[in-house]
């Protein structure tokens, strides 16, 4: 939830996806716990043999039933054009790729490329490999991500982890929002 409230729609999808199955999930508690990969929710609700396949049937209905219902957090076109103007906007997240990508273009938020399906570590990479010097995320694992990059990590408590949470975790700025986060980008 750095830049978008996902949360409607991952609600439906999980909602969906119990009608479908029968099997009772609790949409609200999933929807709390965003960041983590999908696999790991879907950990909470099926046996280990059945998340590959609930793992495929969440992400086929995801682009229909989730992305009409997203929302653009407030300030986060303001800070993704300020990234760009400082290099390039560059969207890290557990997100499948293109479902991110989908977002972006629904809400019409700028942005330079979306890499999917990284957690922690692999955000890390994908830091480094970018050349990046400045993470923004809203979960201990993104600051995680950060620290491990050896880049600057702003946080923002949209998500599931408090600003304590978060400065705990190694940011190096806590934003109170994302329009809190162009001064930090801009040194403005």
């Amino acid at each position: 939830m750095t830049l978008i409230d996902s949360r409607p729609g991952i609600r439906a999808v999980y909602e969906e996806l119990s009608r479908q199955t029968g099997v009772i999930i609790d949409a609200e508690l999933a929807v709390s716990r965003l960041g983590p990969p999908l696999e790991w929710e879907l950990a909470h609700w099926f046996p280990a043999e059945a998340v590959p396949e609930m793992f495929t049937r969440y992400r086929a209905m995801y682009p229909e039933i989730a992305v009409p219902r997203v929302l653009a957090m407030p300030g986060a076109a303001e800070a993704l054009a300020a990234a760009r103007e400082l290099g390039r906007a560059i969207v890290i997240t557990a997100k499948a790729g293109p479902n991110a990508a989908l977002h972006l273009d629904h809400l019409d938020l700028p942005h330079d490329a979306v890499i999917g399906d990284a957690w922690r570590e692999q955000k890390a990479e994908v830091l480094v490999r970018e050349a990046a010097d400045t993470y923004v995320g809203d979960h201990v694992h993104d600051m995680d991500a950060a620290r491990i990059a050896e880049v600057a990590g702003i946080g923002v408590p949209s998500g599931p982890c408090s600003a304590d949470e978060l400065l705990e975790a190694g940011a190096t700025h806590v934003a109170p929002d994302l329009h809190a986060v162009v001064p930090l980008l801009t040194g403005s």
